[in-house]
């Protein structure tokens, strides 16, 4: 059976698209499939829609409601971890996954002995010139400094094994980013590229800083090079006032000591100054994801789910190991 997850923020529009889409593509070559759609705190009729077609479908759909906004990463864990399929698939519900990918991907995964086939887009047609280029950077930049290889224009629409997801479950890290962890476990993978398509409808919820802030953490997540950076430029601080100071001293007792205008001194002090907060606040981002992960607390909250999978989630004694707290 196919498991596909799909996280969903505000995807009223798109949802029904969706499904006849990879109806379409799914139903000549009889392959059983199920949905799991993880409603990600949507303030629109998501949810609503969603419960219509698990009532016409309950075998099939079936979807996870969180108790408020959780954030992608969440959303993606909570249904890897109800995905019930022995190959699982992760797409987005705005059809910019194309799902006639889907049976060159399941023919690949099983005739090539692969572990998990990805999809990378050949270009960014319609994505907004700023975005490309500093996408492009975070990707230059990651490389560089992580030994995590993350491959340019790589989607999080992919195929997986069972036994590779179950290698991603194992990671229960508060702070999450897909993109590194497909790439970390490892496994044999290879990648389909296709042309870049627009959303079927509706808006992205991905603004700009929000895209942002999401690579900072993946930077953050899977390299040390911050840190060490923040160090360089302390040692090298240091070296500077130290080589200033002996020229200081040694003009004094050479030739006197004129007397020196304040604006330097001020223009000094705020370069230091700025550098030492750089630095504090490269290593305050370290230090606040470790306070998160020590705090323990769920990755998300369930406030709705299908029957289905209700009737077949673990005990509560097993919510701690999940990341989830049903309420």
């Amino acid at each position: 059976m196919l498991s596909i997850v799909v996280p969903c923020f505000n995807e009223a529009e798109t949802i029904p698209h969706f499904v006849a889409a990879v109806d379409a593509v799914m139903t000549p070559i009889a392959q059983e499939i199920e949905y799991i759609f993880v409603d990600d705190g949507s303030k629109d009729q998501t949810l609503t829609i969603l419960q219509e077609l698990n009532k016409q479908r309950p075998q099939e759909i079936h979807y996870l409601s969180f108790s408020r906004n959780f954030g992608k990463e969440a959303a993606l864990y909570a249904g890897l971890k109800n995905a019930k399929g022995s190959v699982i698939t992760v797409m987005d519900a705005d059809l910019q996954d194309p799902p006639e990918l889907l049976p060159q991907m399941l023919d690949m995964l099983q005739n090539e002995h692969l572990d998990c086939v990805g999809t990378r887009r050949k270009n960014r047609t319609g994505e907004p010139p700023i975005r490309s280029f500093f996408s492009k950077a975070f990707y230059k930049i990651i490389n560089q400094f992580s030994d995590t290889e993350m491959i340019d224009g790589v989607r999080d629409f992919r195929l997986m094994t069972r036994q590779m997801v179950d290698a991603i479950l194992e990671m229960t890290e508060y702070n999450r980013f897909s993109k590194g962890i497909f790439s970390w476990v490892g496994f044999k993978t290879e990648y389909i590229a296709y042309e870049n398509r627009e959303r079927v409808a509706g808006e992205t919820s991905w603004s700009f800083w929000g895209l942002f802030k999401y690579s900072l953490d993946g930077i953050v997540n899977f390299s040390e090079a911050p840190l060490m950076f923040a160090s360089f430029v302390g040692a090298l601080s240091c070296l500077g006032a130290g080589i200033a100071l002996i020229f200081i001293v040694t003009r004094a007792l050479l030739f006197g000591d004129p007397t020196s205008g304040w604006p330097s001194i001020v223009s000094i002090m705020l370069f230091m100054g700025g550098l030492q907060l750089l630095c504090l606040g490269i290593i305050g981002k370290y230090i606040g994801k470790i306070f998160l992960e020590t705090k323990k607390r769920p990755i998300y909250l369930i406030r709705e789910q299908s029957e289905v999978i209700a009737l077949e989630r673990p005990d509560a004694s097993d919510n701690e190991s999940d990341g989830k707290i049903v309420l």
